[in-house]
């Protein structure tokens, strides 16, 4: 997803930090967490051992930094994910009112299994965002894109309610319902608990089990 940079001297100033998430994001995904460190990093950018360190305090500052990219680029799946389920045609509509019954339907469970596909098809930035967001003290410095995720998630609760698609109740408490299951069904299929030849389906299941649950009947 990310180009792996030129080389040392390659870069303007203002242009490092980017270009170290990057490389960092890159590792993560290839080696896992444990294997992002400073000097790797820098050996991969091409810059000096010490460079990182005038734009990142520390290993944990970088990687937070790179949480923060898994998380932007978590929210761009999830779009894609329910423009894909509804043919909406932008991400804009992802928390409207505009579509259909059928297509608003199809949102929240769109949204439940993107969440368990990413977290499978990336089970190391899964672990990085788990053990960044699911603490009992998230990183601060997430707070704003966690905030942008956790609004729009309660935006479509709310819109399904309007609609008559969902049972009234706290849409906070819903989603947290929600988060839960996939949360559960994402780390039960990493941890080999479910087959991984089965899990999206198993996963699609499990969803629309908890979907009949919660909505009012037609």
């Amino acid at each position: 997803m990310t180009e792996r940079p030129a080389g040392r001297g390659s870069y303007h100033h203002g242009a490092l930090p980017e270009a170290l998430v990057g490389v960092a994001f890159e590792l993560l995904d290839e080696l896992g967490q444990e294997q992002v460190t400073m000097r790797e990093v820098a050996r991969r950018a091409g810059v000096s051992a010490g460079a990182p360190f005038r734009h990142f305090a520390d290993r944990r500052a970088l990687l937070t930094a790179v949480a923060d990219r898994v998380l932007a680029d978590f929210e761009a799946w999830q779009r894609a994910e329910v423009a894909t389920a509804t043919g909406a045609a932008g991400a804009g509509e992802v928390a409207g009112t505009s579509t259909g019954a059928g297509d608003r339907r199809a949102v929240l469970r769109a949204l439940g299994l993107g969440f368990v596909r990413y977290a499978v098809r990336h089970p190391h930035r899964f672990a990085l965002v788990r053990s960044r967001v699911f603490a009992p003290a998230p990183q601060p410095e997430l707070r704003e894109r966690l905030s942008g995720i956790d609004r729009a998630y309660t935006e479509v609760i709310v819109a399904d309610q309007a609609a008559g698609l969902l049972r009234p109740g706290d849409p906070e408490l819903v989603g947290f319902a929600g988060q839960a299951l996939v949360y559960g069904l994402a780390q039960m299929i990493l941890d080999g608990y479910l087959p991984a030849e089965r899990a999206e389906e198993v996963a699609a299941q499990v969803l629309d089990t908890f979907g009949r649950g919660i909505a009012n009947p037609r």
